[in-house]
């Protein structure tokens, strides 16, 4: 058996884990577990996924008996508790399946956003070292790359050979593991060159879906989840959650504004928020009319920059917006609640969860620690720089607190763009500009952006006598280092020098705020 990748993850003190365990945060329920009781007590609930390439409709126990049968046949071919199994597929019943049969044999689940490039899947998969893989043959723009996976000893491709790996009879009950142990290894940019592995256990886990669960207004209707289950609030959204409160499942592989107003009035679906990008694409379609506007109650939104004019626009509508804060380490640190004043909901990110508990460090950096806070990184580098002795995560933003106890965000110390609910390492980003012929040196910022928060804005400094690249030919590089769409500059500006520091450091804040009176025509980042 190949144990999880993990050399050394953060030590809990021991008077927080009989904390959460005496306050019920950490129970002995394992993510099967909670999966086998729950299914069991909803078995004819609806899952649907809404796809023109891969539709599917069925109920609960239909994708529990995949995920069943597909988990014994991962059991004949020695996977088991501990295992890592990984895969990158897209909003589809098979993803279900797979995550969940993970759960049911103590197998450590690997979800992978399914826009990730051949870059980024590839180093997942040397880091993870999973003993199973799975992978849609085509979707969009991706395709199934078998050298990819040479060394996996499983793999099934979705729409190729998915079906030979399911058992005839399917698995019963779900095999034991220690609710502490790791049970996800969360990807997300960050500030580094390759994605971050972010590890959870079933406790942190179930502890997470129990805190969103609670906080969730009751009466949000059937949900359109388009938010990429590859991606942790993904995943959580389409495949816990419902299952603990035994809702239906209604999943989109694609976000297209004019299918998800379609759903709206004919299906009667709704969404409910993430990401700001999806509430402004879809009340600014030309579809979007005052019926559609009227049977959505609910915007919960989070996973990006929130700005205060896309709340004031959503209230003045009759939506009903409020904000979270939260990361892939620590999924929920502050919650502003649906039913708080208009004054909380709309301008803070609330105030935190019960259980978590919050502190600004000197130079105003967030620290948080809570029973749903990860155990680490893969990388033991990340982990030791990250987390102190006392269980307090450096969250890498800096906030304020004001005389109700309610944070706001206002700068980043980590140096991560956010475009629509993802990060994007701007290190990453920065790399492959300067293996284009003629850059100097490269900036890579964050942008505002009206529909996805932010995106990414290169400045770029060029080798004299050259001059700077067009966006067709920055599109064209990226696309042969295969790089993730999402990550590609959509804006690129030149520059004689940078502003610096004193140590020779580019004043990233700078270009960031010049780049904001762009947006404002009030200034431009040669100044």
């Amino acid at each position: 058996m190949q144990t999880t990748p993990v050399t050394a993850l953060r030590t809990i003190p021991p008077e927080l884990a009989k904390r959460y365990e005496a306050e019920g945060w950490w129970t002995r329920e394992t993510l099967g577990e909670l999966l086998t009781r729950r299914l069991r007590a909803a078995p004819e609930v609806e899952f649907r996924v809404h796809s023109k390439v891969r539709p599917w409709s069925g109920t609960f126990a239909d994708v529990e008996r995949t995920a069943r049968r597909l988990a014994a046949g991962l059991r004949q071919r020695g996977i088991g508790p501990g295992d890592v199994v990984a895969f990158q597929l897209p909003n589809w019943m098979e993803a279900a399946a797979v995550f969940w049969a993970s759960a049911l044999l103590g197998a450590v689940v690997v979800p992978i956003v399914h826009f990730y490039g051949p870059k980024e899947v590839g180093y997942i998969l040397r880091s993870t070292r999973p003993r199973a893989f799975f992978a849609a043959e085509r979707f969009g723009r991706q395709e199934f790359r078998p050298e990819l996976a040479a060394g996996v000893p499983v793999v099934g491709v979705v729409g190729r050979d998915f079906d030979d790996l399911l058992a005839d009879e399917p698995l019963s009950g779900t095999l034991p593991v220690d609710p502490a142990a790791p049970a996800l290894i969360a990807f997300t940019s960050g500030t580094t060159r390759d994605p971050k592995g972010v590890v959870h256990s079933h406790q942190t886990l179930v502890c997470e879906t129990r805190q969103l669960s609670a906080a969730y207004p009751p009466d949000r209707g059937r949900q359109f989840t388009v938010a990429p289950v590859g991606h942790f609030i993904g995943m959580i959204n389409a495949f816990l959650i419902p299952v603990l409160d035994g809702s239906p499942v209604n999943l989109g592989d694609v976000w297209d504004p004019a299918q998800a107003l379609d759903l709206i009035v004919r299906e009667g679906l709704v969404v409910g928020g993430g990401a700001t990008y999806y509430m402004t694409s879809l009340l600014d379609h030309p579809d979007c009319t005052p019926e559609h506007i009227a049977r959505l109650k609910y915007a919960g939104l989070g996973g990006s920059a929130v700005p205060s004019a896309v709340t004031t626009r959503l209230e003045g509508l009759g939506i009903c917006p409020f904000r979270s804060y939260g990361s892939s380490e620590h999924p929920s640190v502050t919650w502003a609640p649906y039913d708080a004043p208009a004054r909380i909901r709309l301008h803070t990110d609330g105030t935190p969860l019960d259980g978590v508990e919050l502190r600004l460090a000197e130079d105003g950096e967030i620290l948080t620690r809570g029973p749903d806070l990860c155990l680490g990184y893969t990388d033991p580098e990340l982990t030791e720089k990250a987390f102190d002795a006392d269980g307090w995560y450096r969250t890498g933003d800096i906030g304020v607190v004001d005389a109700d106890g309610c944070l706001s965000i206002t700068d980043r110390k980590a140096d991560v763009i956010i475009r629509g609910g993802e990060n994007i390492s701007a290190l990453e980003v920065e790399e492959v500009l300067l293996g284009m012929a003629g850059v100097a040196e490269a900036a890579v910022v964050a942008a505002p952006d009206a529909r996805l928060g932010e995106h990414a804005a290169a400045v770029l400094r060029m080798l004299p006598g050259r001059r700077l690249p067009g966006m067709g030919e920055m599109r064209e590089h990226f696309e042969r280092a295969g790089i993730a769409r999402q990550k590609w500059p959509e804006e690129l500006h030149a520059v004689d020098e940078f502003p610096r520091t004193a140590s020779g450091k580019v004043k990233k804040f700078v270009l960031r705020q010049n780049l904001r009176n762009i947006a404002s025509n009030v200034a431009s980042p040669q100044q």
